[in-house]
């Protein structure tokens, strides 16, 4: 594994690794809700879907389960390495120090910031984790992957309404926000088609300058650091955040990505 992608420790027993991640998302959560910390609406969020991903995994509907939990853990703790080293005072990567600065936000944004930042940053770099450039040549392996992806989305989508509740029941969204929850609602799952194009496009393009080592793999990830970031700083203008991203798209594109992957 190249230096610069950093993976889980190891897969362990299956549900292992993501009850160890569920853990340490409670042990954060806890102290943010008893100090109502903003930051507590997309790490509770989070939570709950990446419960919901383990009880899918405990159903046996993936095609490797082993590599989803891999996978999974290693695109958690991204996050919650950022959130950690800004609880210190740290500096976070750019695009979750512009999430996490977002300041005085409905409940919605701050969700929709968090998993921008975390989608579009931390998950290409989650899947060069677990997959290496050998893996990647070889194109049966890549479909299957795709096809555990395909349905780890189905799984986010299935909690879209119900999160879309939880955030309305806390009675601070705003008018716009009220009048646009159906569309948040379908929006998401379009967004997640969205960003799982680019993300394995923006994957490609990291892929091929691990190959060419890690000073290039270093320029790519700084390169789609300020891509992000500059999302993020577009949807923290004041304005309805789910039109923006209807308008101007979910994800963003490395230089150098096939328009049409996957």
């Amino acid at each position: 594994m190249d230096p610069l992608i950093r993976g889980p420790c190891g897969p362990g027993r299956t549900g292992a690794g993501i009850d160890a991640v569920l853990e340490r998302m409670h042990r954060l959560l806890a102290p943010m809700e008893a100090a109502g910390d903003p930051k507590r609406f997309f790490l509770s969020t989070y939570t709950r879907t990446t419960a919901a991903v383990r009880d899918e995994l405990a159903a046996g509907t993936f095609r490797d389960p082993e590599w989803v939990e891999r996978w999974d853990v290693a695109f958690a703790e991204h996050y919650l390495d950022a959130l950690e080293a800004h609880g210190r005072g740290d500096p976070a990567p750019l695009p979750w120090q512009a999430a996490f600065d977002a300041g005085d936000v409905p409940p919605l944004r701050h969700v929709l910031l968090d998993m921008n930042a975390h989608i579009n940053f931390d998950l290409p770099q989650a899947l060069l984790a677990v997959i290496s450039s050998a893996e990647l040549d070889d194109p049966a392996l890549v479909h299957w992957r795709h096809v555990d992806h395909r349905h780890i989305d189905t799984v986010l989508a299935s909690r879209v309404g119900a999160e879309d509740d939880r955030l309305a029941s806390l009675g601070t969204a705003s008018l716009s926000d009220r009048v646009l929850s159906p569309l948040n609602r379908l929006g998401t799952k379009r967004f997640l088609r969205e960003s799982r194009r680019k993300v394995w496009a923006n994957a490609m393009v990291l892929d091929r300058a691990r190959r060419r080592g890690p000073f290039a793999l270093a320029d790519g990830l700084d390169q789609l650091a300020h891509l992000c970031a500059d999302k993020v700083e577009q949807l923290t203008a004041p304005g309805p955040v789910i039109l923006k991203l209807a308008v101007r798209g979910f994800g963003v594109r490395l230089p150098g990505t096939d328009q049409r992957w996957p």
